[in-house]
This record gives structure tokens, sequence and C-alpha cells, in this order.
């Protein structure tokens, strides 16, 4: 399957429902494909309200999480709550699920900061459960080291077969192979700890990114060509002169300005060189699918004009 590019935008709240309803009509008619949210106990706004508002002020665009915390909720609570808006939305949903990684939302809710192995096991399980919830005709029954499910039923039903498409995020080898293995979108990231350090920076150069993809098509095998595979961008700068951005990236990413103007999470400089740069990772990495902050939209959506569904 050769994927389309696309577009979508990642926002986490508004001044009230009204600028709240009128971002996603606006990310719509700008021709995003996806309106997309985080899942921390930050100042935002509790994604499955707010996509469910987005969801009804709008006619096309798909919503979900970049990423659900697997953490947070119970797969027989989460599974429910995904159907139901699945349902509700005629399948619109992008149902993205991660392991968790930001220390301070765990101690601040007085959780558990397990190991990553423990989060990620914790988190495979979780799905596994979550796919059978919705795909069962049966009574789930379920043990597994993290969960046990004693005849939950599945309902109400996805309105997507067999399950809403399914996106895992994650930047090392464990999670980059499980979500090829088991998501229709893989989101490459850097390596997250609690915080953009060093050690987080040097997992997101061209050369890391590499790597990355590498262990997402060896796990990937027959299956690769039915990932879409997704690129999250926090860094979106417009600008005609976009050397003093890249030198200063340079120096952020070790890298040199050259390599530079290829950082993954990072696009700088005119619709021109943007839609070059874009061209290049699609080519060099098999990136389609494109996430860009709220406050870029706007700027961003020449570019989003000229290569979606290319």
């Amino acid at each position: 399957m050769t994927h389309a590019m696309r577009f979508g935008v990642i926002t986490s709240h508004a001044p009230d429902r009204h600028a709240w309803r009128e971002r996603a009509r606006r990310a719509e008619t700008l021709g995003y494909t996806s309106l997309l949210m985080p899942d921390h106990f930050q100042d935002q706004w509790a994604p499955l309200v707010a996509l469910t508002i987005a969801v009804e002020a709008t006619e096309r665009i798909r919503v979900g999480t970049l990423v659900f915390d697997n953490d947070y909720r119970h797969p027989v609570v989460l599974a429910k709550e995904i159907a139901t808006l699945d349902l509700a939305t005629s399948g619109r949903v992008e149902f993205g699920l991660g392991a968790g990684w930001k220390r301070s939302d765990y101690d601040e809710a007085g959780m558990s900061y397990d190991p990553p192995g423990v989060r990620i096991s914790r988190m495979a399980e979780g799905l596994e459960v979550m796919k059978q919830l919705w795909t069962s005709p049966d009574p789930v029954q379920f043990t597994g080291a993290h969960y046990t499910i004693r005849g939950a039923v599945g309902t109400p039903r996805p309105h997507r077969t067999p399950y809403p498409t399914v996106c895992i995020g994650g930047g090392g080898k464990r999670m980059l192979s499980l979500a090829a293995r088991a998501a229709d979108i893989v989101a490459v990231n850097a390596t997250m700890t609690d915080a953009l350090s060093t050690g987080v920076t040097a997992t997101a150069t061209p050369a890391a990114f590499d790597e990355k993809l590498a262990w997402v098509r060896a796990a990937a095998g027959d299956r690769l060509h039915d990932i879409e595979l997704q690129c999250h961008v926090p860094f979106v700068t417009i600008t005609t002169d976009r050397a003093p951005v890249v030198r200063g990236l340079s120096k952020a990413f070790g890298v040199s300005d050259d390599e530079a103007l290829d950082v993954p999470l990072a696009l700088i400089g005119t619709t021109d060189e943007i839609c070059d740069a874009i061209e290049r990772r699609r080519e060099r990495w098999g990136f389609t699918y494109w996430i860009v902050p709220d406050d870029a939209m706007e700027a961003f959506a020449p570019v989003v004009e000229r290569l979606a569904g290319n």
C-alpha cells in the first residue's frame, strides 16, 4: 500500500468551547486530516471530552491522541470509551497509545513510575485486552502479568472493523518493534525521558532516525507497506531567513548545519524549503504523516495545500 501525504495538528486546550470548536473547524478547512491531543496532567483539556466536542463541530477530520498513557486508565474502561467515540463518529478515531514517559505526571498523581520495560509490557497487555474486547463475540477471559479479565464484554462495538485505527508512538527499539507488529500508524519519536535533555536530543538526530526506521522495517516484515509512518514535528518555523534558526538547532542537537536541516523534530524555512525537506525525509525514512503544533497551523497551511494527497 502506498500512503498519500497527510497532515495533522496537535493541540491541548483553548480559552473556551467556542475557540476549541473553531480551531477544529479551521484545521479541517485548511486540509489537515486529524486533530490530536497529548495525554498529561499538565494544563490541558481532558482528551476524550475535548475530542468529542471537536468531532461534533466538524464533518471529516479525524480525532485522536498522541498518545494515551496506558497507565492512566484500565484497558476495559478505555476500550469502552474509544469504541463509543469510534461508533459515534463513524470511524473517525485514531487511537494513539504509549507506555508513558513523563515522570512528573506519575509523581503528582501518586502513581508508581515503573521501569520502562515494565511499562511497555503492561501497555502491550493493555492493547491486547482492548483488541479482544473490540473483536471477541464472547466475554473476554485474559490472564497476564499485569491484567486479569474475567468475562468483560466488549460493548459497544466500534464502527471500524476489526477495531479503531491504532497508533503506537515510541523512540526505543522495543517500543518501535512492538508498534511495527501491532499498529496501523507508527509514530517515531525521540527516546523520551522526563525532559528534552541532551540525552533525548541525541536520539533525534538524522542518524538516530536511520536506526529507528531500521528497527521498524525489521520488525514489520511483510506488513511494512500497510503501516503509515508518522513524524511529530514540534519545532516549526516559517521564515525567509532560516540560517540563524538552523545554527541554533545544530548546536542544540550536536550536528552540523547541513544535518540540522534534516533533524526530524524540526521544519524550518520558506514553504518551498519545507516542502523540499518533507520530500527528502519521505525518501529517506518513509514518513507520509506529519503532525505540527497548533500555533503553526495557519502558517504551515500552504505546505498542507501543496503536499496533501501526494
